[in-house]
């Protein structure tokens, strides 16, 4: 089993921009959380639309996997919520925005959604892994991560 975390890109236009990199205490979290209950963690930001497809079709690989899916500037993009439901892993949508300045979320019933982790800016990744960990039923294993609520 592994853990993916495919970022889109901020930007959609030419100048195809990556998105802005996790803080590295964050990262750190995220990868000895799912290393503490076994499971490997991989990590993609993507700089377009069409490497963010790649990524996930890459990823889809073994339906025991999940996907921490951070559309970013793609939220809207056709392309993305048609491959959505051809997908066979299980995913979690992430936004790194703050809970007063919500970001547009991927419509309803697009594949296997598990949750949406949003406003916690960067730490709605925690909030994600720990769904992710749940739905591979291994969050009672290792120390805890809580997100305040």
């Amino acid at each position: 089993m592994a853990i993916f975390i495919v970022r889109g890109p901020d930007a959609c236009d030419a100048l195809l921009q990556a998105s802005v990199p996790l803080p590295r205490q964050v990262m750190n979290a995220l990868v000895h959380r799912a290393l503490d209950v076994g499971i490997s963690v991989a990590h993609r930001s993507c700089h377009s639309e069409q490497e963010l497809l790649d990524a996930l079709c890459a990823a889809d690989h073994n339906p025991d996997d999940v996907i921490l899916l951070a559309p970013a500037a793609c939220v809207h993009s056709q392309r993305l919520q048609r491959l959505l439901p051809r997908l066979r892993n299980a995913y979690v949508e992430v936004h790194e925005d703050a809970s007063d300045a919500p970001q547009s979320c991927l419509p309803e019933h697009l594949g296997h959604r598990l949750g949406i982790a949003q406003g916690y800016c960067a730490q709605s990744y925690v909030l994600a892994m720990e769904l992710a960990l749940e739905h591979l039923c291994c969050s009672d294993v290792g120390d805890r991560v809580h997100v305040g609520t």
